[in-house]
């Protein structure tokens, strides 16, 4: 497994959203998040803690157009694991105390014609799961894949919501990409920030579970 997650993301103009979840070679599990955007609507945002809670948050409020598909929380903490995800799945899952059977009353995301796939995946101490609900281009109906896997030092899967930049946008297809993460947790979040297209990044939260660490970077507020 030669590929790094950063040479993984690296020259991709646009991946859209993306959760990174793993172990650093130091031993610690750890979350990565990442929002994207093209529009002036989905540009505008940063991304904001509440204690150990992470929300998406319009930088200018006036400016909104639609908040409905980009105003969320997006980190949250479930059974004693950490649930990360790109929607308001994160209410449904919460609100249901299940992470499969709570995304399993849930579809892709209305927003034709990217339908864009919901992203989430739960960290455990013993293991991870990671999900993505898509369209299925043929009728139009919801393909719900879970994924589970254990930690290993130095290793983490990713998942994003698209391949790359398109018109329309083409969906994340397979499985979350298995890569290394070399470094200790803040270079990690360093190193995946300068690998986003600096055009189209918006904002990335990186978390070491235990000990908490977390930082975030925001593209409006300086970082």
């Amino acid at each position: 497994m030669a590929t790094t997650l950063f040479d993984a993301l690296r020259g991709n103009r646009y991946p859209g959203r993306g959760i990174v979840a793993g172990m650093t070679e130091q031993g610690h599990r750890f979350f990565a998040y990442f929002i994207m955007g093209r529009s002036e609507n989905s540009q505008n945002r940063i991304l904001r803690a509440e204690g150990r809670k992470v929300f998406t948050a319009p930088f200018d409020a006036s400016k909104v157009k639609d908040p409905s598909l980009i105003i969320y929380q997006c980190v949250g903490e479930l059974d004693g694991g950490v649930l990360v995800t790109n929607g308001d799945q994160t209410r449904t899952i919460l609100d249901a105390g299940t992470f499969r059977g709570a995304l399993c009353q849930r579809t892709y995301e209305p927003d034709a014609p990217s339908y864009t796939p919901r992203i989430s995946a739960l960290l455990g101490k013993e293991g991870f799961e990671m999900s993505i609900l898509r369209r299925d281009p043929e009728n139009g109906g919801c393909e719900r894949d879970f994924f589970s896997y254990g930690y290993a030092p130095g290793e983490a899967r990713y998942l994003t919501t698209y391949v790359t930049d398109g018109n329309p946008l083409p969906s994340w297809a397979g499985e979350p990409r298995h890569v290394a993460v070399p470094g200790t947790i803040s270079e990690i979040g360093s190193q995946l920030w300068v690998s986003l297209d600096s055009r189209n990044r918006i904002s990335l939260v990186v978390r070491r579970i235990d000990p908490f660490w977390q930082h975030m970077y925001n593209k409006h507020l300086g970082d």
